[in-house]
C-alpha cells in the first residue's frame, strides 16, 4: 500500500475513532469507545490470549492489562490462566460483557455501517478485504 493511502486510511480511522468517542462519552456511566472496541473485537476472536488481543487492538500488551482491569472488575470479561502455558492469559467475554457490546457498541456499529453504506462506501467488499487481511497476517 502507496504511504498516501495509508495515511489516508489512517486519518479515516482517527476521525470515526474520535465521532464515536464523542457520542459513546456523552453517557458517564456508559462504555467508552476504547472499551466498546475491546470488547468488539474480543467477541471476534475469543477466546485468546491476552497478547493476541493487543496485537488485534494494536496496543502494548501493558496497554491492554490496564484496559482490561475494570472491565474484569465489571464482570464483562473474564481472565484466566492458560492451562497450556501458565505464563500466558487467556480473555473471553461474559454473557455481561456481550450484552454491554451488543447494547453500547453493537448500534454505533450498525449505525457506522449504515452510514458507510448510503453514502455508496463498498462497506461489504471493505469488510470481506479486511477479514482476509486479517487471516493473512494472523497466520504468519
Amino acid at each position: 500500500m502507496d504511504d498516501g493511502l495509508a495515511d489516508l486510511l489512517h486519518r479515516v480511522v482517527m476521525l470515526l475513532g474520535e465521532a464515536s468517542r464523542q457520542r459513546t462519552n456523552d453517557d458517564p456511566d456508559g462504555l467508552t469507545y476504547s472499551q466498546i472496541r475491546l470488547l468488539g473485537t474480543l467477541e471476534d476472536i475469543e477466546p485468546t490470549t491476552q497478547h493476541r488481543l493487543a496485537q488485534a487492538l494494536s496496543v502494548s500488551d501493558p496497554a491492554i492489562s490496564r484496559a482490561l482491569r475494570p472491565l474484569e472488575a465489571g464482570g464483562l470479561v473474564q481472565i484466566t490462566v492458560d492451562p497450556e502455558h501458565a505464563r500466558r492469559r487467556l480473555v473471553r467475554l461474559t454473557e455481561a460483557g456481550r450484552k454491554a457490546f451488543h447494547a453500547a457498541g453493537k448500534p454505533l456499529y450498525d449505525e457506522l455501517r449504515a452510514g458507510l453504506v448510503a453514502a455508496g462506501f463498498p462497506y461489504e467488499r471493505y469488510l470481506q478485504d479486511t477479514l482476509r487481511l486479517a487471516e493473512f497476517l494472523a497466520s504468519d
